[in-house]
């Protein structure tokens, strides 16, 4: 009988390892390489034929031991059929789109997505024939009205970027696998630790590596975990692409896994703290977190998510774009840079864009990034940026 899947945290810990010998090392070591050889034809042969799979060792670029180690990992954490690795989070949205899609066939996109899933679908995906058709995030089952038979997949988010609209994701993934047509969801915001998307019902689950997964900013990887259906198709296409990881990326989100739901759980209560106290202060309009009431779906991520992360957004009352860049220079404790997830906090003010509706809200929109500096100190510096944004101050 196969073993039940290990306690996460166990499975964070004990999941790619070392082999269990004696002496043997905590850490698995950096593994670099590209051409690896064999004793006879018939061996080569074999692995050559079996290159696609996973553990097979080929030639570096389609893995090694480490990277089948991270894979593995990740799958247990995922509970998927298989996980291919990517060299970022954007490659990994590409190459997965890339793996459904074909000249004239229709795309469903959600309508709050990454910039740059957008720009891919706008772009590349465009210049190959292929339309793409942006929905209502918040439609739910409604979408089986938008699925054509031309449709090759229905890509979304939970939350959304920047605006963190939850949608109901089995609704959305249910009707897609009813029609016959691939779901994939970007679950880099919850991490497996918060929302295990596969087992709603999702095909494909897409992650940024670079965000929590690794913890420290100082890793470039993208993940595609998905089910036996689609498993082997998007990895071939990602072998057949040549996008591939570095054996020093593989090692530092390895590392990072060891501490990710130690770090989730701190995320998630600062980044209530924080969310709570910015809702008080005179200049908010409003929060936007999941786990907030008066988000949009905060219904859905109640049933469906165990915690949230530490990112979310504020609208804050409306004001000069002048008031906003004088607020974010004055902070001290928050960087200004356009990833997270690591153990910094971070500012950035966001222009949503849409296709499919508008943005409503009338005042400025800044996301923030919570890290694991104190919240007492995070608050004082916010405390006396945020009179910057008075209408006196103009």
């Amino acid at each position: 009988m196969p073993h039940p899947p290990a306690p996460l945290a166990d499975a964070l810990v004990q999941t790619g390892r070392p082999a269990r010998v004696e002496g043997r090392h905590v850490n698995l070591p950096i593994e670099l390489g590209s051409t690896m050889v064999f004793d006879s034809l018939a061996a080569f042969e074999a692995a050559r034929d079996a290159r696609y799979d996973s553990g097979t060792l080929y030639y570096g670029r389609y893995g090694n031991t480490a990277v089948f180690e991270l894979e593995q990992a990740l799958a247990e954490l995922e509970q998927a059929a298989g996980v291919t690795l990517t060299s970022s989070g954007v490659a990994a949205i590409s190459l997965t789109l890339m793996t459904f899609v074909r000249p004239g066939a229709h795309l469903l996109v959600a309508d709050h997505v990454y910039g740059n899933t957008r720009a891919f679908c706008d772009g590349v995906l465009a210049r190959m024939g292929v339309e793409t058709e942006y929905f209502d995030p918040m439609i739910g089952a409604s979408i089986a009205g938008l699925i054509r038979d031309t449709t090759c997949a229905v890509m979304f988010e939970a939350p959304g970027s920047g605006t963190f609209e939850v949608p109901d994701i089995p609704a959305i993934a249910g009707a897609a696998r009813a029609a016959g047509v691939p779901s994939v969801l970007d679950g880099t915001w919850a991490t497996p630790v918060n929302c295990r998307a596969l087992r709603l019902g999702v095909d494909v689950v897409v992650a940024s590596l670079s965000k929590y997964l690794s913890g420290h900013s100082d890793c470039m990887m993208g993940m595609i975990a998905s089910t036996t259906a689609h498993a082997r198709d998007i990895r071939k296409t990602v072998m057949e692409v040549g996008d591939k990881t570095g054996g020093q990326e593989v090692f530092l989100a390895l590392r990072g896994l060891r501490t990710l739901k130690l770090r989730m759980a701190h995320f998630d209560a600062a980044g209530r703290e924080m969310a709570a106290w910015l809702a008080a202060q005179p200049q908010v309009k409003r929060v936007l977190h999941p786990a907030f009431p008066d988000c949009p779906g905060h219904e859905h991520w109640k049933r469906d998510f165990t915690g949230a992360a530490g990112l979310f957004a504020v609208v804050f009352h409306p004001c000069s774009d002048a008031q906003i860049a004088a607020f974010v220079d004055a902070l001290h404790h928050f960087g200004i840079g356009v990833s997270w997830g690591g153990y910094e906090s971070l500012v950035l003010p966001v222009t949503p864009q849409r296709s499919a509706g508008t943005w409503a809200e009338d005042g400025q929109l800044v996301r923030f990034n919570i890290g694991l500096e104190e919240t007492a100190s995070l608050k004082a510096d916010l405390a006396a940026a945020l009179p910057l944004l008075n209408p006196a101050s103009e």
